[in-house]
């Protein structure tokens, strides 16, 4: 016999999209602690984002984080560039 499906109440359902938009956390981890399906989570998520109830980008925190690893990425392709040209001048030159 078929299960029956559970039925979430629309404050249930904004609360679980306010603490994946808010807190950073994954949809998986999200759905995990509150013991509801991962597709069900992540279909209230989008579908509060297309209606421009939750927040796209997430919290103030998380946007900082967002950028600090964008600026680190930065130093560590100057940092290969650096590399990459010390051993261009260091290699032993051919004469022609």
């Amino acid at each position: 016999m078929a299960e029956k499906r559970r039925k979430f109440d629309p404050e249930f359902r904004e609360g679980a999209v306010r603490i994946v938009t808010e807190t950073g956390k994954t949809i998986a981890e999200v759905a995990a602690d509150l013991g509801i399906n991962e597709t069900t989570l992540a279909s209230w998520v989008s579908r509060a984002r297309r209606a421009g109830t939750a927040p796209v980008g997430g919290s103030d925190e998380l946007e900082r984080l967002r950028r600090e690893n964008a600026q680190l990425k930065g130093h560590k392709e100057l940092g290969m560039e650096r590399d990459v040209l010390k051993r261009c001048m260091g290699a032993p030159r051919s004469s022609v």
